[in-house]
């Protein structure tokens, strides 16, 4: 039996960075004890920074008082101890893109929690299906990709693996309606729906700019303009961050064929460390 949505009182975060710190924000806005777990208590005290910074933002633009910021935080437990998220109802892993890391941490989260707990990655590129093989509870293993930034996006995408039962399928969209979420949903194929589109249009955007068809301020405005969009491909892969949308690409170019090949200029930037907003450069200054 997969435990009902009105049973859940705590959720597991794994990962504190931008993801895992935004999740377990929003989870503990909308009334959840969470524990955020990373590797090291360096992570996790920049994972508590970054809430603490995204809720003053809310905070100063009336959309959330100053008591309802501190219930939030205080809602949240930090830990480098996986064995702390035992007593956790459904736990959401937020680890870097890398297939290997997430099969080891599914492995351990299998022997940590009981057999009835929902495990959720927010992998927005690996097959579910290969994360959930590393657990002896397949059924119980789905992918729950939030939008960036998880506190404004309103998109979650559920993705479904070869094993992933219904019952568990219908509970990830309950859960992510309940944080405020809209979702949809996909079969566990590369890139799922959001990237599988997305990186592509990232890559032309990039080449575009490297080819001097545009300069990058004229592609970014082009494609507001002209297809209602909130940011550009380059401003976009400036704020998801250049060396996730490398890996995104990479992924789905060894899946998918030379059509996902990631743009040279992509490449070259992350090389020298240009990142995008996370470390002050990328295509723009930030």
């Amino acid at each position: 039996m997969v435990r009902t949505l009105d049973s859940i009182e705590s959720i597991g975060v794994v990962g504190a960075g931008t993801m895992g710190s935004g999740i377990a924000q929003v989870a503990a806005r909308h009334g959840y004890d969470v524990v955020m777990r990373d590797v090291e208590e360096e992570f996790v005290q920049r994972g508590f920074d970054s809430i603490e910074d995204s809720l003053d933002r809310f905070v100063s633009k009336d959309e959330l008082t100053e008591d309802e910021a501190e219930e939030t935080v205080e809602r949240i437990t930090g830990t480098t101890d996986l064995a702390d998220l035992a007593d956790c109802d459904v736990v959401v892993e937020a680890a870097v893109e890398d297939m290997d890391i997430k099969r080891d941490i599914f492995a351990d989260l299998d022997e940590a929690v009981p057999d009835d707990v929902v495990l959720a990655t927010n992998t927005s590129t690996l097959s579910i299906t290969t994360i959930a093989a590393a657990t002896e509870r397949e059924d119980r293993v789905v992918g729950l990709h939030f939008m960036n930034p998880v506190p404004v996006m309103k998109g979650v995408e559920v993705v479904v693996g070869e094993k992933t039962d219904e019952d568990v399928v219908e509970f990830a969209h309950a859960l992510a309606e309940d944080l405020g979420k809209e979702t949809w949903e996909s079969d566990d194929k590369p890139g799922f729906v959001t990237n599988r589109i997305l990186m592509p249009w990232i890559n032309e955007g990039i080449r575009a700019y490297d080819e001097g068809v545009a300069s990058k301020e004229d592609i970014d405005k082009g494609m507001k303009l002209g297809t209602n969009v909130p940011m550009g491909p380059l401003e976009l892969a400036d704020h998801i961050g250049l060396d996730i949308c490398l890996d995104a690409s990479e992924t789905l170019h060894e899946e998918l064929g030379d059509r996902y090949k990631p743009a040279y200029l992509l490449k070259r930037k992350v090389d020298a460390g240009d990142l995008g907003k996370k470390t002050g450069e990328g295509f723009y200054e930030h």
